[in-house]
């Protein structure tokens, strides 16, 4: 049986199990979008719209998931991605991010991405010690201390259905009706896509009606999705990043949107930066657990470049000499001239002197706020002609600023 429903000039067939909702307008609807939230919050279950697919609303409670469980056929091991109104609120279910983390939730939040965060990293080779002993993981999410304040802040059964195997997905879509639903709830709200098991998901009301209708509680209208197809689902972890499916976002994309660039910038591009950039890439390997040839995988990328460099010199003999002795390898670099690109490209700007800060400023005046001297002290002297003590002595400085710099990121 069908009944005939008027809400704000919009009619709609429904039947007696399920109420549709026509949102014209988030903001003058609110009271039709808080009705949505108050039946989520009873434990129903509300279709709403977002950029990528309709999506289906459940609170976090063993009661109402069974009933997405069996909507879906879906395992009851398997769980669903956590759905957030403000990027603002990952910090209450991932207390700790790391740089690139961070990077990414800044660039492509709200937006049509899911990131699964690692709880505790799994140990691989490359954590291993040569005795067999193993390092300390390096966290990319929820550290397993923050598990007990977890608890205490939502309950013990909300932690366990969202922190599944290690892991907890988490989207905050940039819908603005999904935006505004998902704060008005009191309580954490999953959401897989609009369809029922072996159909497509739902892109617009329509569809969601055809496959829903009688199913769930309440669906919102909000018209047709922005871009019709998935988020691009991301696993950041102590091994990295990797897409898991592939969506409205490419491979190319997220790595743009979550690598950390940092530069070092000196005059010719052959000693004091060279020497910088080696020391660098050493220390974030020592820190991260892995290879110098594996930092794009963590998210880093460490480069030089000079002011006033010519393309394609060697490193000088002495600068080579001097980072041998301290493990770091750059006998292969060549010097490169300083660009606009690189520096709209960089995340960090390190610098040897003022004089560099006021040329790259000269350069590329939005660079102002990321460019800092490497030295906090003042500037590092270019050691050219000097021989190896120069050297030594700079390098030494170079490497001190390094260190202090990288960890200073890493905290």
């Amino acid at each position: 049986m069908y009944l005939f429903v008027f809400i704000r000039g919009y009619i709609s067939s429904v039947n007696m199990t399920t109420t549709i909702l026509k949102i014209n307008d988030s903001r003058k609807d609110i009271e039709l979008i808080k009705q949505a939230a108050d039946c989520i919050d009873s434990g129903g279950l509300v279709v709403f719209p977002t950029e990528t697919v309709y999506g289906i609303a459940c609170k976090v409670d063993q009661k109402s998931l069974a009933r997405l469980d069996e909507l879906k056929k879906r395992d009851t091991d398997k769980r669903y991605t956590l759905h957030i109104g403000d990027k603002d609120k990952l910090e209450n279910y991932v207390p700790t991010l790391t740089p690139p983390a961070r990077k990414l939730v800044a660039n492509a939040w709200p937006g049509p991405l899911t990131i699964v965060f690692e709880i505790n990293p799994v140990r691989d080779k490359a954590s291993e010690m040569p005795d067999g002993r193993q390092r300390r993981p390096v966290s990319n999410g929820v550290n397993p201390k923050d598990i007990n304040q977890l608890k205490t802040k939502f309950g013990s059964e909300i932690v366990e259905i969202l922190y599944k195997d290690n892991t907890i997905g988490i989207r905050c879509p940039e819908n603005d009706i999904a935006r505004r639903l998902l704060n008005l709830c009191k309580f954490p709200v999953v959401a897989p896509s609009a369809n029922t098991a072996g159909k497509e998901p739902a892109t617009n009301a329509s569809q969601a009606i055809e496959q829903l209708d009688g199913i769930v509680d309440m669906i919102l209208d909000g018209g047709t999705c922005k871009y019709k197809k998935n988020s691009t689902v991301v696993k950041i972890s102590s091994n990295g990043w990797k897409v898991i499916r592939e969506g409205v976002y490419s491979e190319k994309q997220i790595k743009k949107m979550f690598t950390v660039n940092i530069l070092f910038v000196c005059t010719g591009n052959t000693c004091r930066s060279p020497m910088a950039e080696g020391f660098a890439k050493k220390l974030l390997a020592e820190k991260l657990k892995c290879g110098v040839d594996r930092l794009g995988q963590m998210g880093y990328k460490v480069a030089s470049a000079g002011v006033a460099a010519m393309n394609g010199i060697g490193a000088s003999a002495e600068a080579i000499r001097f980072c041998a002795s301290k493990s770091a390898d750059i006998t292969s670099y060549l010097s490169r001239k300083l660009t606009a690109k690189m520096l709209g490209e960089a995340d960090y700007i390190f610098v040897m002197s003022a004089g560099h800060k006021s040329d790259i400023i000269r350069l590329f005046p939005a660079a102002a706020q990321k460019c800092m001297l490497l030295n906090s002290s003042g500037d590092i002297s270019d050691p050219i002609g000097g021989g190896d003590k120069a050297y030594k002595t700079c390098g030494e400085t170079i490497e001190r600023a390094v260190n202090k710099r990288i960890s200073e990121l890493l905290k």
